[in-house]
């Protein structure tokens, strides 16, 4: 008989494949949060390697800070259209010139994605968010296991959430 056991990144690869794959058949429009940046780039090769060689489902959602260099915003664009996925973009800049957000005083926009986040998810119906945030960088992401339930304003609801 064959022992053949996954190594410690094999083991989590295919826990996140499977979980893409779950999600692909449980809900009607997920989308996966993509910035061009080194979270957002593992979680689509994740999504790629689940689908193979169909296409990835579902779509890509960039909350634009209007802070990125030309150089992301050139490979996020070269990403999409490589591998053939739908773009959706949710602009700080323009929430700033219809006057709904104000420009903050220390000048960074990463507090102010959240209303343009949640209009978007709002606005397009997705159903289920993949994001890439890992728990070293925020310790309250460690409470959220596998996934974040989330209340109708988009907050947080840990009663739901399993212990």
């Amino acid at each position: 008989m064959s022992t053949f056991t996954l190594s410690h990144l094999d083991a989590l690869e295919s826990e996140a494949v499977h979980i893409f794959r779950e999600v692909a058949g449980e809900f009607e429009r997920p989308v996966i949060l993509f910035s061009g940046g080194k979270d957002s780039i593992v979680m689509l090769h994740l999504a790629l390697k689940a689908f193979a060689p169909a296409p990835v489902p579902f779509s890509l959602l960039h909350v634009d800070t209007g802070h990125n260099f030309p150089e992301v915003l050139e490979y996020r664009d070269r990403v999409v259209a490589a591998h053939g996925l739908r773009l959706h973009v949710a602009s700080v800049q323009d929430y700033i010139d219809r006057g709904v957000l104000r420009e903050r005083a220390d000048g960074t926009r990463n507090p102010l994605q959240t209303v343009p986040l949640t209009e978007k998810i709002q606005s397009e119906r997705f159903d289920a968010v993949f994001g890439g945030g890992r728990r070293d960088e925020e310790k309250a992401r460690a409470k959220e296991r596998v996934f974040s339930l989330r209340d109708e304003f988009s907050q947080w609801d840990p009663r739901r959430q399993r212990p």
